[in-house]
């Protein structure tokens, strides 16, 4: 990936040459959408008004899984599609994606039950593919309480314990996107679609964008414009013209985060709320996370955040199922919201709407893709690349290759491999100033890319630094190959720290503004809209939109 010094350069490149594709969007979507056209052998162009995965796919609950709720919805075709697309996405990924054993209670007059568990689990398995040693086991209500002794025992009937996969949603994103890069496509984060240029036949050749960091203006031309925007797409249409009947219906999911001291989950959970709403307890990293809610939204989807309703709903939720557990809400560390691009069903509830894709061509030759799932974005990019290259001409570019494509840091030959991998990185982390533990932690966070990060701190481990050493070669590598502009890229959406390392997000915001300041050379205005920027992240983050502290 480039870095974020060089954003001049870049924007020049995009301004001065013609492109096959280009998209805009620079979430999951968008990401898939330019790593697909670029291996096909198109030239690709990709532009993000925020930061990359700053929307929607930073937000979700951490999962690439199958979607066993939409059984209930007779879903067959997106369980089978999405469900199969896990392993591919582990595989392809495992420094970012992990298998993840879940644990399915049911009790007397629960969601499910026995039988209607087993049977759903057992067609999940076959349609999702799932391979024999992650095959679901039903347990007894016994052996329910061995795997996690916190669930409500009462009217325990039993369990369901099945796979899925769990994943950094902002990572998986970078990471398609650092691979796209390495293919040849022209990525640009802070670059917002401002309208778009017409041929005299009124056809879409490309679009006027903003550099918000310098404001300054470009065009970029391309003979397809991909409009992948999420929460935003009917946003963008609005740009061109909004000539179908289909709009989208946008939903707020909130999580809830707390150390394991207050919840000491051992094992995640797929639970039912006591109004019969599906939700993840999950442990990660010395904390537990809760959600998601599901309730329409109609805020700003820019700056979607946690109320006081969201976080008692999953606080009551937590009591309802695991009463060992005392946790209040005040106990609660951090929450963060996301928006889901729904595409609308007249008369469904939130939680009912489809989470299916659907590909929309304008007049002027707009393409636009909308709704659909994290798990699924390889499969909706192969969807809209097939359609782009009928397009220009199929006899030019070959078919999908993203299914045997490693992402960046990937290449470890197989999930079987990785933990060699990471003993190996451990042994010789001390040689370049870090202790085995960082460098066992690096890692498994960066994959193969780990040795960049080494390479950083090797030649910082000499200066004078309020960092620790292991944290400013992450900076500096987020900077220079992971284009990482603002301290907030870094804090939310390179390492996650807002959200599960609230602690050293508040200790080191200040020192890592600081550094980043002297690489990018940010002006005094900067640094000051940066800093309050930090701060409203940690409010947004700590505080319900009532003004209630957690």
């Amino acid at each position: 990936m480039k870095s974020s010094v060089e954003r001049e350069q870049i924007l020049h490149t995009l301004n001065f040459y013609e492109f096959d594709v280009l998209v805009i969007g620079g979430g999951i979507t968008g990401a898939g959408i330019a790593l697909d056209a670029v291996t096909r052998g198109m030239s690709v162009a990709l532009v993000e008004m925020q930061d990359f995965a700053a929307g929607t796919s930073s937000r979700s609950t951490k999962l690439v899984h199958g979607g066993l709720r939409y059984l209930k919805q007779l879903d067959v075709k997106v369980v089978a599609e999405v469900g199969k697309e896990r392993e591919i996405v582990y595989e392809n990924a495992v420094h970012v994606t992990e298998p993840e054993w879940m644990l399915l209670p049911f009790h007397k007059k629960g969601t499910f039950g026995p039988i209607s568990t087993s049977a759903g689990l057992k067609v999940y398995d076959f349609l999702a593919g799932v391979k024999k040693e992650e095959r679901r086991h039903m347990l007894t209500p016994e052996q329910t309480l061995e795997k996690e002794p916190l669930i409500k025992s009462k009217d325990l009937l039993g369990g369901g314990y099945y796979v899925e996969y769990r994943t950094d949603d902002a990572r998986l994103t970078i990471e398609v996107l650092k691979k796209a890069m390495e293919k040849g496509a022209v990525c640009l984060n802070y670059a917002k679609a401002k309208s778009f240029l017409y041929s005299e036949q009124n056809k879409i050749i490309g679009a006027e964008i903003v550099d918000v960091v310098k404001n300054k203006r470009i065009h970029i031309h391309a003979k397809k414009v991909v409009n992948a925007t999420g929460p935003w797409v009917d946003t963008v249409r609005a740009l061109d013209a909004i000539d179908n009947k289909k709009k989208l219906k946008l939903t707020k999911g909130v999580h809830i985060v707390m150390d394991q001291s207050v919840f000491p989950l051992r094992q995640a959970i797929y639970f039912d709320a006591p109004d019969k709403r599906m939700i993840f307890a999950i442990p990660r990293d010395g904390k537990t996370y809760v959600g998601t809610t599901d309730t329409f939204f109609e805020g700003n989807i820019e700056h979607p955040t946690a109320t006081e309703e969201d976080v008692d709903y999953l606080v009551n939720a937590i009591h309802h199922m695991f009463p060992l557990v005392n946790v209040s809400k005040n106990q609660v560390e951090s929450t963060w919201a996301g928006v889901r691009p729904l595409i609308y069903e007249d008369g469904k509830n939130p939680s009912e709407i489809s989470r299916k894709d659907e590909i929309w061509r304008s007049e002027a030759g707009l393409f636009t893709i909308a709704g659909g799932k994290l798990t699924g974005y390889r499969k909706m990019a192969e969807t809209i690349v097939n359609a782009i290259s009928k397009e220009l001409g199929d006899e030019q570019y070959g078919p999908c290759v993203t299914k045997h494509i490693t992402l960046s840091g990937g290449d470890i030959g197989g999930a079987d491999q990785f933990e060699a991998f990471i003993a190996t990185k451990a042994q010789i982390a001390p040689s370049y100033g870090l202790t085995t533990a960082e460098g066992r932690s690096l890692a498994k966070f960066y994959g193969t890319n780990v040795d960049r990060v080494f390479h950083y701190a090797h030649i910082l481990s000499a200066m004078p630094s309020t960092l620790p050493l292991s944290l400013l070669a992450q900076v500096y590598y987020a900077v220079h190959e992971e284009m990482a502009y603002t301290p907030a890229d870094f804090l939310v959406r390179r390492t996650g720290m807002l959200y599960f390392q609230i602690a050293q997000y508040k200790t080191y915001k200040e020192d890592i503004l600081n550094v980043m300041s002297q690489l990018l050379y940010y002006t005094e205005q900067e640094k000051n809209f940066f800093q309050k920027q930090l701060d409203a992240l940690l409010i947004e983050a700590t505080i319900y939109e009532s003004g209630a502290a957690l």
